[in-house]
Parts: C-alpha cells; structure tokens; sequence
C-alpha cells in the first residue's frame, strides 16, 4: 500500500487496525498522528493557492516544491508530466470535499500521537527535506517510531512532492522495497 500525505494517514491505520490486508507500506510525504506542524496545513495551503492565483500559477508548484530554481523547474517538469495523460483524467476535487479534507487533515495534527509500534509490516518512509504541509521533521520520527520502517534519505531541494521531483531515484527503490 503507498499513502501519499493525507493517504499516509489512512495508509498507517489500515496497517496497524487491518495488518492482514497488507504486506508492505510505502509512506511519503506524510506523519505521525500529532506530528509538529501538521495542524498547521490549512494555513499553509491558503496561503500558497493565494500567491499562486496572484501569480497565475498552478498551486502544486507552491505546495509540493521548493521556491529554489531547481525545485521551481521539477514543478513545472511534473506539471508537464500530469498532462500526458489525456484519457480518463481525474475530477478536479470539489470545494466541499477540498475543505473536508484540509478539517480531516488538522484533525490529524491535533490528534494524540499513536502507538506505531502495531504497525509490524516492512515501512519505507519517504520524503523532500523542505516539505512545508508536512514538515519534514515528522518523516525522520515516523520511521523512526516503526518498528521495521527505513527512511529513504530525504530527497534535496525537495518538498511534498518530493517523490514527484525525485522520481527516477524513488520509483526504482520503492520497486526494491516491494518486492516479495
């Protein structure tokens, strides 16, 4: 199972609450229950959406990359990348559903930390080393706190989109890490 961000929050309880459902877990940009920072996001993304309607950009070069030159140029390299796929797209998420989702996400930060020890499958962690809606810090502590978790080292120059940006280096390890 791969849990990206939000789905990193679901991917970490389906692991400890369903453990037979799933062999290994693929956790990026993402973090522990209660993790520093993470209540924080819903201020993060308003304001990166705003500079970007102000700059007529796309959001994701604020919320998933570095504002470095390098990380600016990976966003509009993945941006590319999202449009070459021209069939069967998915929806642009509904504002109800964008706000539910940045409560859900708060809720999170707010939330106890979690015994993650019952999380007993192989765990890769994953992650940029500026990520700024999941600050990194909570990547180090979530592998850190699995029992079998591996940090892959946190991608430079990256944010929340560092598997994005780092694609080359993290779709070969993550294929390592899956297999049986």
């Amino acid at each position: 199972m791969l849990g990206l961000s939000m789905g990193g929050f679901i991917a970490q309880v389906v692991a400890a609450e369903e453990p037979d459902l799933v062999r290994k877990v693929i956790l990026a940009g993402t973090g522990p229950a209660g993790g520093p920072g993470i209540d924080k996001v819903t201020s993060v993304t308003v304001h990166d959406m705003l500079k970007a309607t102000l700059r007529r950009k796309d959001p994701k070069h604020y919320l998933f990359f570095t504002r470095s030159m390098g990380g600016q140029q990976a966003a509009s390299e993945f941006l590319a990348r999202l449009k070459e796929r021209t069939d069967d797209r998915d929806k642009a998420i509904s504002v109800p559903s964008f706000r539910a989702q940045l409560k859900a996400i708060k809720r999170w930060g707010r939330s106890a930390p979690q015994n993650l020890s019952r999380i007993q499958q192989p765990v890769l962690v994953a992650n940029g080393e500026s990520d700024r809606m999941v600050p990194s810090v909570n990547t180090i502590d979530l592998a850190a706190r699995l029992p079998r978790g591996e940090l892959e080292p946190l991608y430079p120059d990256a944010g929340h989109g560092g598997i994005f940006q780092h694609h080359e280096k993290f779709v070969p390890r993550a294929l390592a890490f899956l297999e049986p």
